[in-house]
């Protein structure tokens, strides 16, 4: 019987690329408070992001493919305003701005 060398072995561990969304929206918020920003798509709200005040962000949309139609929200962070945009036809990026 043979035995090999006991010591321990050399691994090389890697993290998988990032996965871009092909579909997004470029959010701009021009309320004075941060607004969360949310997708509805097939009856479940997928969160997007927080876009600050009175600035813009791009947010991805994983999971849903492009040519889907959505309702796009964004609720002020303090819950007291909502708005919606209905029927949006995601391709590419969708921009939207509130109020």
């Amino acid at each position: 019987m043979v035995a090999g060398p006991c010591g321990p072995r050399q691994v090389d561990v890697q993290t998988a690329p990032g996965v871009q969304s092909e579909v997004g929206v470029h959010m701009t918020n021009n309320l004075s408070q941060p607004v969360n920003v949310y997708v509805v798509n097939m009856g479940s709200e997928i969160f997007l992001g927080q876009v600050p005040a009175n600035s813009a962000q791009h947010l991805d949309v994983a999971g849903v493919s492009s040519g889907s139609s959505v309702t796009l929200r964004a609720r002020t962070a303090d819950g007291t305003k909502t708005y919606a945009r209905n029927d949006v036809q995601l391709t590419g990026t969708y921009s939207w701005q509130v109020p």
